[in-house]
């Protein structure tokens, strides 16, 4: 089957084309991916508005590249998928509506795809991975350890209590003036500072739930700039460096933690996978790396540019979903809050607009 995905969620502007086979086999044929990092860069931060109105403008160009590049019609899909939520509401209408359309026009299957799922799904997009595997997804707004159990069936085994992974790397980066989009911009920062300089919190540590906390780490990171000031730039660079290794430190803490939760319920997993923006950063992926050897399995990892946004995962997702026979109505809703795990509760605290609740 051939299905189109189109991805507006948040800041990135995306279609793709995936072909998916009868024996499960993926192959993307396209996968045009728009950033809006200059529309956003000055205000340091996404303004959904500005992100909505992008979406609208870019969105129909971006998807005739995409099926250009793929060499198909619109005639030959077997569906089109849009992200439906979790996210900007703004710029998930503009997605789903272009989606609705298409599908009418051209009388095809439409399907509306939970972006956390898109992301669940994606390690089966490029590798034959089998169910039930142990799903670690970071990015700016979430952060979620999950157990996949199959298509459609979910359990969140730990989330954050406050701020995701990507929220906090950005706030630091901001409060030390580095560059917008802020999480690439601490992890080099990090490379040329003294990880030992600050003794940061590592939060969370210990503790028998898989959860996550990163708002009181942030906050400490802000008290110390703040009595250093005027910043030297070797004061951000231990900052940073400082900074990430608390994050490594408590990521592989509570991740081993939510292996073991994922062994007592679903016995031994075919993988630890991780996804999402902050599955780029070096550090992460090597702290990543060593709880998976701990735990005597695989870390998957999919190419940096499957983990951040973009239309090959919901094509896949789209594509996983419709050989199951789920395929969705016009009256769809676009949902700027979606549950991947439907009976999953937000912890108590948590104050994430973006994170998914």
């Amino acid at each position: 089957m051939l299905v189109l995905g189109i991805e507006t969620t948040c800041d990135e502007t995306a279609a793709a084309v995936v072909e998916r086979q009868a024996d499960g086999q993926a192959k993307i044929l396209s996968n045009v991916v728009r950033s809006q990092t200059d529309e956003h860069a000055r205000f340091g931060g996404v303004v959904p508005e500005i992100a909505a109105r992008a979406h609208v403008d870019l969105l129909d160009g971006i998807i005739a590249s995409a099926m250009k590049e793929a060499g198909v019609g619109y005639g030959q899909l077997s569906a089109v998928a849009a992200a439906a939520g979790p996210g900007l509401i703004g710029g998930v209408i503009v997605g789903l509506t272009t989606a609705k359309a298409i599908a009418m026009v051209h009388d095809t299957p439409l399907i509306a795809v939970n972006h956390l799922e898109a992301h669940a799904l994606t390690p089966r997009l490029t590798c034959a991975l089998a169910f039930p595997y142990c799903l670690f997804l970071a990015s700016g707004g979430h952060t979620q350890i999950v157990a996949v159990v199959g298509v459609g069936e979910y359990v969140r085994l730990g989330t954050t209590v406050d701020d995701a992974m990507g929220e906090a790397f950005d706030k630091v980066a901001k409060m030390l003036s580095l560059p917008y989009p802020g999480g690439p911009q601490v992890e080099r920062a990090a490379a040329d500072g003294v990880p030992t300089r600050f003794a940061f919190p590592r939060p969370m540590l210990g503790r028998p739930d898989a959860n996550f906390s990163l708002s009181g780490l942030k906050t400490a990171v802000r008290n110390e700039a703040s009595r250093l000031e005027p910043l030297e730039p070797q004061d951000i660079s231990d900052l940073c460096a400082s900074f990430q290794a608390a994050v490594l430190e408590a990521t592989a803490d509570r991740l081993t933690v939510g292996l073991r939760l994922f062994q007592e319920r679903f016995g031994t997993p075919r993988a630890l996978v991780a996804a999402g923006g902050v599955a780029a950063n070096h550090a992460i992926r090597s702290a990543l790396q060593d709880v998976a050897a701990k735990a005597q399995t695989t870390l998957i990892i999919p190419p940096p540019a499957l983990c951040t946004d973009n239309g090959a995962m919901i094509a896949w997702a789209g594509a996983e979903r419709m050989a199951l026979g789920l395929t969705d109505t016009m009256e769809a809703p676009p949902r700027a809050r979606w549950l991947l795990d439907a009976n999953a509760k937000a912890p108590a605290g948590h104050a994430n607009s973006r994170a998914g609740y």
